[in-house]
């Protein structure tokens, strides 16, 4: 079990080695992005921004200048919200600025709602050119990260607070724009797609339904900006049209919508349920508040039955 913040650190000290161009900044967050590996390993490539994060935005952009430098920059996913004008600004001057946002959704817990991330998928979708990678286990984050340096414009990795599963095997090959099938048989009846700790969530309702007869399709997106259109539409009919999507997000702007806009160009007759956080949510255990917000895997479960009434 690794959380996904924590092999965004792992990710940066491999690249700091590989290529001493690579500089990570944080706001005052890196023991709890991990960006505090990097700094440990390669003090001189780091720049304490603290909690400033306008700033930090601004500092990493003239970092990625004429491609002097490749900068990596961290905080809490909704900080980043604090530095949306410099974020703009940064798309429109076509800087290859990359983000990393952690402590993403009600899955924090206990840290409370002040610092749960539950619109950044909306607002960076919003963002030109820039691709959103949203890992699910270790070995997809570190690819992010690695395809995230390499990539032209601006990139965002949201990473998430719990330890999760290992799910792919360390030589998993991942592409921007391509999702992952991480469970699938010949008799699904419903596609689930979802992506950090909620692909966890179907992952747990997908062993759950086995042992009740019933089937279901999981899907890993990988990147929820751009999408893997071919592949939503593709194993969405195969699945006779059933789709559900699970989310620590708030449902306007995030994944559910953005598989909706897919599902509109169908040939063929859909069904989508968005599962979501609806309402502010509050402090408390991480399982708790899956629960409580509709998103566990409890929840994935009592979705499939319903659509398939």
């Amino acid at each position: 079990m690794i959380a996904t913040r924590m092999a965004y650190g792992d990710a940066l000290v491999k690249l700091g080695h590989a290529c001493d161009r690579v500089v990570v900044l944080d706001a005052d967050t890196k023991n709890s992005t991990f960006a505090l590996k990097f700094k440990n390993e390669f003090p001189d490539r780091f720049i304490e921004c603290f909690i400033a994060e306008q700033n930090m935005v601004g500092v990493s952009l003239g970092c990625a200048a004429r491609n002097r430098t490749i900068p990596f920059c961290s905080t809490f996913a909704t900080f980043f919200t604090r530095a949306m004008d410099q974020i703009r600004m940064a798309a429109v001057s076509q800087s290859a600025l990359n983000m990393a946002g952690s402590h993403c959704g009600v899955s924090i817990g206990e840290d409370g709602p002040s610092q749960m991330a539950l619109e950044d998928i909306a607002a960076f979708r919003a963002i030109p050119n820039l691709v959103y990678f949203y890992p699910s286990d270790a070995v997809s984050a570190c690819r992010a990260v690695e395809l995230a340096a390499n990539y032209k414009h601006m990139t965002f990795i949201r990473t998430s607070r719990p330890a999760t599963a290992v799910i792919y095997d360390n030589d998993e090959v991942f592409e921007i724009g391509k999702a992952k099938i991480v469970k699938q048989t010949d008799s699904d009846k419903v596609l689930v797609i979802g992506a950090g700790i909620t692909l966890d969530s179907a992952l747990k309702a997908h062993a759950s339904l086995q042992g009740k007869g019933k089937n279901i399709r999981v899907m890993d997106p990988f990147t929820i900006k751009p999408l893997d259109k071919a592949a939503v539409l593709r194993h969405a009919e195969e699945c006779g049209g059933n789709v559900i999507t699970v989310e620590d997000h708030y449902p306007e702007g995030g994944i559910g919508e953005a598989v909706a806009s897919v599902l509109s160009s169908a040939n063929f007759t859909t069904k989508h349920k968005m599962l979501a956080v609806r309402e502010i949510p509050r402090s408390g255990p991480p399982a708790v508040l899956l629960e409580l917000f509709g998103i566990s895997a409890n929840k994935v479960e009592e979705a499939v039955f319903e659509m398939l009434k």
